[in-house]
This record gives C-alpha cells, sequence and structure tokens, in this order.
C-alpha cells in the first residue's frame, strides 16, 4: 500500500503504526483529528460565551423578579407613605439583598430621594439615572456603570391598590460578580475538551486503522458500490431509508425504517411482498414506481413515503431508494393548527358579521348565523327582555326570551323562538346551566344532573342525536344580558375545554354588540318620544284644507324634521315644513325651539317671507348665545319652507330658506313642480328671502316633504323627485291620507338614512254664498246700513242667534276705522267654522285695548268687542290693515243673545258711546 507509518513503543513490546497522510485512512486521521480539534475548541468558545450570556441573563431576571417580589410585598406600599419609610424599609431591603445574594436593594421615592442603601450614608441622597421612566412606563432592566463597576440594574414601581405609583425598588448586581462565577467554571470546561480530543484522536487513530485494512486489496468498483450503499443512507440518515432493487428485494433498511415498518431481522435479500407490510406499503415498494409524498397508513402510524430510482453507470436503474418518515404528530400537529386557523378566522368573521345593525334580535341571529355549523350544529340564544326593550337591566333574570334558533336540522326539540325561558340558578338546566356562568357538558349522555329540571325534554333531546352542550353567558359590564347554548350532533368530536375558551370570547364579543343595542335602543325610544312629542298630534281647528301627515325616524335615530299646520286668521293656514341637520336629542329639541318660535311668530300674521326672516334672525341668535359652549354645540343647519293659503281667493304664497320646493297635484292628476325661489338656509344672517305667489285650484294637493324622503347615501335627489312624481302623477280622485301612503311606498327607501317628514294638503275655497263684502263710504252715517246689509246677510246664513252682537262688533270696527283710519274702507264676513267679521282701511295704524276710566267719555268700545268676540285681532296689508273677530256660529244656550244692557251698566257705557276708541 505504500504507506508511512510511524511506530510507539508499548510495555508488552508491540509496535503501533499511523497510517501515512497519502492514504485515505491517513488523511481521513488526520481530517478527523482537525475537525475534532476546531469543534472542540468552538465548543468550548461558544459554551464560555454561553455560560456569561445565562449568567448575566440570569443576573437580569434575578434582578426583575427580586425587585418585582420586594415591590409587591405587603406592606411596602404603606411604608412608603409612612412617617419614615427608612424605618421600616431598611431592614427589609438588607434582609433581601443578603438572603439572595444581590449587591444592593434601594428603594427610594418618585422623586429619587433613597430611603434604603447598603451604605447607610447614601440614604436621603438623591439617585442618578433614568428612573423616571419606570413611573410612566412600567419595571424595566439596564446595565449601568457603578462605584464597583459594570451592573445590571432593575427598577419596579410600587403602586397603590389604586394603581398611583408611591415608590421605586432598584434592585442590582455587579457583572463582576457574574464573570468571576463564569470563570469558575473553564478550568472545568478546558479539561472536559481536553479528555474529549484524547478520545476523539485515539478514536480516530482506530478508526483510521479499521479502514485501512476493510479497503485494502479492495478494487475501483467495489468502493463504488459501497460509496453508493453508504452515501444513500447518510443522506437519509434522519429518515427512514429502504433500498429494493429491481426484483423487488429488500437490499438495505435503517434501524429508522426498521422500527417504522416494524421489520423482521431476516428481512434484506427478501420480497418485499413477504414482510408483512401495511397492503399500500407493500404495494409501493413492490411496484417500483416512483412516487413524492405519499402518505399511507402502517398500524397507527402514517408515513410519508418518497421513491426514487438509483441509476447504474450505463444510466438505467439499478435500485430503487424510498425514504419514510413518521407524519402522525405531524399530522396531529397540522389538524390542530388547522383548528386554531379555523377558530380565528371564525373569530374575524365575528367581529365582522355581528353587530352590523343596532338591533338586539338581529344581533342575537347574527351570533347563531356566524357559529352553525362550523362550530356548532345547533345554536340558541336567549335574552332577557330588557335587553330587546332597551332598558336598564337593575337585577340579575331568571326569565329570559328565545330570540334566536340556527340548526342543521328544523326539528330540534328546544324552545322555539319566542318561548320563555324560565332558569333556576342552582340547578343544571334541561337547555344548560345557569346564565351566570359558563358550563361545558362533554357528553350529555353520562352527564345525569343536566335531566333533573325537565326529564321528558332530555329524553328527546338525546333521541334528538345532541350529544355535546356549552353554554355561556353574555356579560356586558358585569351584567348578565342572556345566554348563548351550543349543541353538537351531526360532529362526532364532542366539545372540550378549548372550545369552552372559544364559546366565551364569541359570547363576550357579541355581548357588547348587545348591550350597544340595548343601550341604542333606549336612547332612540327617548328620542323619538321627545321628538313625537314635539310634532303636532293632530292637524284639526282649520277647513281651508284636508292634510295628512307622515313622520318616520331613521333608524340611526330621530332628527330635527317636523311640520305643522296652523291656522290663521281669515280662515286662512300655514303649512310649514323644515329640517334640523344631525340625528338625536340635540336636533329635536332644536326642532321643537324653531316649531314653537314659528308657532310665535305665524300668530302676529306675518307673510312668509317676513316669518323666515325672523326666524333666520333667532337661529344666529341661538349660535352667537349657545354654540360656543361644549353642551349645546349650535345649529349646524336649519332649512324651513312656509306657506300661507288663503281658501278665499285660492292663493298661496309661499317661501323657502334652503328647503326643497314643494310638489302640486293638481285636480286632473298632473304633477308640477313650482319655481319657488330658493333662498340660503336659516342661520345665514342678512340675506332676504322671496316669496312665490300659486294660484291653486280647489282640490289641488300641496306635497311638502324634507330631504330623507328624495335624497340617500345610495340615491341622488333627482331620481327621488323623479319617484316622487311616478308616485303622485295619474291619481285624480286619491285623497292626502291615501297620497301619503302611496308616496311613503313607492319612494321610501327601505332602511333611509334620514328621518323624512311629509305634508299632503288638499285645498278647499269658500263659495261665494261664503263671502260678503261692502265698501264703505268715510261718513259715520254709512255705519247704519252696513249694519242692516250684515243683518239681512246673517238671516240668509240662519246666524240670527249672533245678528245683534256682530251689528254691535261691526259699528265699534267701522266707526273706528272711518274716525281713525284712511279710505278706502270695505267690510268683510265669512261664514266658515266661525263667522269672521274684517273691517280693513289704508292706515297702518290700528287701535289699542285698553281700560277705560270711570272719568272717560271713551274708550270702551273695543273692550267690549273684545268681550263680545271669541278672538280678534289686527293684521297689516301692503295698503293697510284689517281688523279681524271671530265669533261662534250659535251662542249654545238657546237664548238671543247675553244680557248687553248689563254689560253696558257694567262698564259705565251707554249705547250711543260706541265707536269712539282713540287711535294710537
Amino acid at each position: 500500500m505504500g504507506e508511512r507509518k510511524a511506530s510507539f513503543g508499548s510495555s508488552r513490546g508491540r509496535r503501533f503504526s499511523l497510517p501515512g497522510v497519502r492514504s485515505v485512512a491517513g488523511q481521513m486521521f488526520v481530517l478527523q483529528v482537525v475537525v475534532v480539534a476546531v469543534l472542540i475548541v468552538a465548543a468550548v468558545v461558544a459554551l464560555a460565551l454561553q455560560v456569561r450570556r445565562n449568567r448575566t441573563m440570569d443576573a437580569r431576571h434575578r434582578t426583575l423578579d427580586v425587585a418585582q417580589a420586594f415591590a409587591q410585598a405587603p406592606g411596602t406600599a404603606a411604608a412608603l407613605t409612612s412617617a419614615n419609610p427608612t424605618a421600616i424599609l431598611q431592614p427589609r431591603a438588607e434582609k433581601v439583598r443578603k438572603s439572595t445574594d444581590i449587591d444592593f436593594v434601594v428603594v427610594f421615592s418618585t422623586t429619587g430621594i433613597r430611603y434604603t442603601h447598603p451604605d447607610p450614608k447614601l440614604i436621603g441622597k438623591h439617585v442618578v439615572g433614568p428612573y423616571k421612566s419606570a413611573i410612566t412606563h412600567g419595571a424595566f432592566t439596564r446595565t449601568f456603570t457603578a462605584s464597583q463597576g459594570p451592573a445590571v440594574d432593575s427598577i419596579v414601581p410600587v403602586m397603590q391598590p389604586d394603581g398611583k405609583v408611591v415608590g421605586l425598588v432598584s434592585v442590582a448586581i455587579t457583572v463582576a460578580d457574574v464573570e468571576s462565577a463564569a470563570n469558575r467554571q473553564l478550568p472545568v470546561l478546558l479539561g472536559a475538551a481536553a479528555a474529549v480530543l484524547v478520545l476523539a484522536a485515539g478514536s480516530s487513530v482506530l478508526v483510521s486503522r479499521r479502514l485501512r485494512r476493510q479497503t485494502h486489496g479492495l478494487g475501483p468498483a467495489e468502493m463504488t458500490r459501497m460509496y453508493e450503499h453508504h452515501d444513500a443512507v447518510l443522506h437519509a440518515v434522519r429518515e427512514g431509508v429502504v433500498i429494493v432493487d429491481q426484483d423487488g428485494r429488500l437490499l438495505l433498511a435503517n434501524d429508522e425504517a426498521r422500527r417504522l415498518l416494524e421489520l423482521p431481522a431476516d428481512a434484506e435479500g427478501r420480497p418485499v411482498a413477504e414482510l408483512g407490510l401495511a397492503p399500500a406499503v407493500a404495494e409501493l415498494l413492490g411496484s417500483l414506481r416512483p412516487a413524492s409524498d405519499e402518505v399511507h397508513r402502517a398500524g397507527d402510524r402514517l408515513l410519508g413515503v418518497n421513491v426514487r430510482p438509483a441509476a447504474d453507470g450505463g444510466g438505467r436503474p439499478a435500485m430503487y431508494v424510498a425514504t419514510l418518515r413518521d407524519t402522525t404528530e405531524l399530522a396531529a400537529l397540522t389538524g390542530r393548527a388547522e383548528m386554531a386557523r379555523g377558530r380565528l378566522t371564525l373569530l374575524y368573521e365575528a367581529g365582522v358579521r355581528i353587530g352590523t345593525t343596532l338591533d338586539a334580535k338581529r344581533t342575537a341571529e347574527e351570533l347563531a348565523e356566524v357559529t352553525m355549523p362550523r362550530f356548532a350544529d345547533l345554536v340558541t340564544v336567549d335574552l332577557a327582555d330588557a335587553v330587546v326593550q332597551g332598558q336598564e337591566l337593575g337585577w340579575a333574570s331568571t326569565e329570559m326570551h328565545r330570540v334566536a334558533l340556527r340548526g342543521v336540522r328544523a326539528d330540534a326539540p328546544v324552545a322555539p323562538v319566542g318561548d320563555v325561558v324560565q332558569l333556576i340558578p342552582t340547578t343544571q338546566q334541561t337547555e344548560g346551566p345557569a346564565p351566570d356562568r359558563g358550563g361545558l357538558i362533554a357528553d350529555l349522555r353520562t352527564e345525569q344532573d343536566w335531566r333533573t329540571h325537565d326529564p321528558e325534554r332530555a329524553a328527546k333531546i338525546l333521541d334528538h342525536g345532541l350529544h355535546s352542550l356549552i353554554a355561556v353567558p353574555l356579560l356586558a359590564r358585569g351584567t348578565v344580558l342572556g345566554r348563548a347554548c351550543f349543541w353538537r350532533s351531526e360532529q362526532a368530536q364532542p366539545f372540550e375545554a378549548d372550545d369552552l375558551s372559544f364559546a366565551e370570547e364569541l359570547a363576550a364579543r357579541a355581548a357588547v354588540c348587545l348591550d350597544n343595542a340595548r343601550r341604542f335602543t333606549r336612547e332612540h325610544g327617548v328620542a323619538v318620544a321627545l321628538q313625537r312629542s314635539l310634532l303636532p298630534r293632530g292637524l284639526s281647528g282649520q277647513t281651508a284644507v284636508e292634510a295628512a301627515h307622515r313622520y318616520l325616524p331613521a333608524q340611526a335615530g330621530v332628527g330635527g324634521d317636523w311640520f305643522d299646520v296652523i291656522p290663521l286668521p281669515g280662515a286662512r293656514v300655514a303649512l310649514v315644513v323644515g329640517d334640523v341637520v344631525g340625528h338625536g336629542l340635540h336636533a329635536a329639541a332644536t326642532m321643537g325651539r324653531l316649531r314653537t318660535a314659528v308657532h310665535n311668530f305665524s300668530a302676529l300674521d306675518l307673510a312668509p317671507d317676513e316669518l323666515l326672516g325672523y326666524l333666520d334672525e333667532l337661529v344666529v341668535r341661538i349660535d352667537a348665545d349657545e354654540g360656543t359652549g361644549d353642551e349645546w354645540p349650535g345649529v349646524t343647519g336649519a332649512t324651513c319652507l312656509y306657506a300661507v293659503y288663503d281658501p278665499v281667493a285660492g292663493h298661496c304664497r309661499v317661501a323657502r330658506a334652503g328647503h326643497l320646493g314643494p310638489a302640486l297635484v293638481h285636480p286632473d292628476g298632473t304633477v308640477t313642480f313650482p319655481d319657488v325661489p330658493l333662498s340660503p338656509p336659516l342661520g345665514l344672517g342678512g340675506q332676504p328671502f322671496e316669496i312665490a305667489e300659486l294660484s291653486l285650484a280647489e282640490g289641488s294637493q300641496l306635497v311638502l316633504y324634507t330631504d330623507g324622503l328624495v335624497e340617500d347615501r345610495d340615491r341622488d335627489v333627482d331620481t327621488g323627485l323623479d319617484l316622487l312624481r311616478e308616485a303622485l302623477t295619474g291619481h285624480p280622485g286619491r285623497g292626502p291620507e291615501q297620497t301619503c301612503q302611496a308616496v311613503i311606498d313607492s319612494v321610501l327607501l327601505p332602511q333611509p338614512s334620514d328621518d323624512v317628514a311629509l305634508l299632503v294638503a288638499r285645498t278647499r275655497l269658500l263659495g261665494p254664498g261664503q263671502v260678503a263684502e261692502w265698501e264703505v263710504p268715510s261718513d259715520p252715517a254709512a255705519v247704519a246700513s252696513v249694519r242692516n246689509d250684515a243683518s239681512r246677510q246673517l238671516a240668509d246664513w240662519g246666524l240670527d242667534e249672533i245678528a245683534f252682537t256682530t251689528e254691535l262688533i261691526l259699528s265699534e270696527l267701522i266707526t273706528n276705522a272711518i274716525r281713525y283710519g284712511t279710505p278706502p274702507v270695505r267690510v268683510r264676513l265669512l261664514r266658515d267654522r266661525t263667522l269672521i267679521c274684517e273691517v280693513s282701511d289704508g292706515s297702518s295704524t290700528s287701535p289699542h285695548l285698553r281700560q277705560a276710566k270711570s272719568t272717560d267719555e271713551g274708550g270702551r268700545g273695543l273692550f267690549l268687542v273684545a268681550r263680545l268676540a271669541q278672538h280678534w285681532g289686527t293684521r297689516y296689508t301692503p295698503t293697510g290693515k284689517v281688523i279681524w273677530t271671530e265669533q261662534a256660529l250659535h251662542n249654545g244656550t238657546g237664548e238671543v243673545n247675553l244680557d248687553l244692557a248689563d254689560l253696558f251698566l257694567e262698564h259705565g257705557v251707554p249705547p250711543d258711546d260706541l265707536g269712539d276708541d282713540e287711535s294710537p
């Protein structure tokens, strides 16, 4: 072999020779020695560094643990707030320092003044370092340079039960102590390394000599075959390796393969089919077909099998190498990971799908829909009645209402939706434990306690196939809102403890949504009640129009939409619709203020443009006075449309401030949108408002609405107006009530985002037989003739009962108009729900009601008018003023009239002293 040999003597006279470095064995010897030496040196260095690192990490953990234990120890927080913290804490700190082999334990205040220290001279001194970070961010550990050298220091805040930081604890140990402990282990490491090196060198000598003997005289072919066999084994050392020849005989099987396949000792050389393998594995190995990661069962194991051919020198397959690995644990881990991933996905979906609406019942249904059938085969949700109604939960109720039920089968033997479920907290219920705690019954068939409440239903449940149950409470802010029960029947796997935790997490998320829905329902109910209390409850009190209305609050909460029908003097009527931007109580309260203001302004009988001007000033004043505070955010936006309809002339005067214009349905069923000038919304201030004059035929319908009817996030206003036109067109004989319903059915979205106010008014006219007018000359003598004409007209109307009273009223009003007014003077009588007397003249001054003194010669006539009429007042026109009175058509007693003589004598008025009130 041409080897060089090194000879060594021995006590027995034998000579040991080492292989020369040119031989394979010699090179293997040198290489092994070098590799072992390098590995030993690297291992020694790594171990030394690891020991030091572990010591340092141990120092960090030990100082932090000691600091936390001392900070959380009973009495530490109390001692820091005592009169003399040092007297209490110094002995404790020293005792802890000595017992834990720590260099120092220092307790100091939040301002950095030391209360304890191993060196008593430093007590009372100020601490240097970033200790304030522990006050704001919590405990931390750092490495710093102390007087004894580098040290590891942990600082932990001391907190009172209410979370207030009252002091800090600093525990440190010097790095020198850590390194000295590590250095003490170096001799042991070096000795062990030297011993390993000696053993490795000796074993290498033996291996090399054996290798030299075994390879002596071998040819190239034999060496190549040996290399191929051993190379295959070495590359698959962590897996089972099986080599099969072209005849299906087992050539080689390593130990792992023998263990996995449970091969007999004499397996090598025998056909694979005779080894008693699992049929699928035997078929794969015997077929000699390539395979990649095929999984086959072998006994209680799952094996992942790969088969590859190994070619000979000519490129033909000479053998097949199969690798085997046990995937049983991997499959189990994969299954658990898949289950965990599925639960995370389900939790995510629950967060997205539960609570999409602020409706408690729908939220409960969403919980059932999300968890069935992926988590359970049957889900029931029971809620306290107060949750559904949006009330406060004053105490834990044992009575629940079933609000949701979802199952893979519709015939589940449990209480249906709508039933009341009575719960007894001290017992296990047939449909789950009491609602104040979660419970798991893995196997209902072996559990006896749950059957005691209702054995008959329990038997039906078992017969139905339900075999496992989880019941969890729906808890929010410490209050039980309800209970969710999860059942399994189709899924053979029973519930486990992890499933209970998952169900509790789902229930916690759903409970938050349910509590939000409960509170929203409560607040929404309060706001709706306020809103409806501020809206008109009836539209009676006038005959000028036949009106119908609708108000629909939005699901997100009531807003500031409102409407009104206000009777005005002269048989006229005001139609109002408005909108305050926003939702909730603020918008409803603002709406109430504006509606009240419109009522007050309409009592002054103002024109629509003047009324909107006053309303605009009011909104500006509200914003200026109260809009700057946090409690009142001001009026963020308001619109209004105000129309006055006169049934005598059939005219309607309309003005709008930022509001949508009206729709007009003509008697023939055609629809138009009158051109009403658009003025800015209320609150801008200083902007003029314009009026549109409309002439309405009898039977026309004026449709007023807010933008919530025709406009939405998903629909523009033009589309909404087109739908409104279609809903109104082509129904000439339809009444206001039917029109309202048709508009709501055709135009309103299923879930409007804004509230809606709709007002439909069908016009009426006072016929010629209900109106009488006279021109009055500027002569007091003409009063008698007009009075006689009025008496005849009242007789024609069948109003003889009030004729004398009317004559007195007309005498007073006409006389005042002639004396103190300017021509022309006109008198008009209107027979409506009441008898309306109107006297107009060309002046803008009007008499004032006053109490005349006993010595005054006049001033009592208007006082008597006020006593004789139900209502009276003055309204101004572009050409002057009108003084009007209203009287009931009948006095209700059957008498001709009041005893006017007694009334005159009561106030000292002679019958000829009427009509003498002074003009202002």
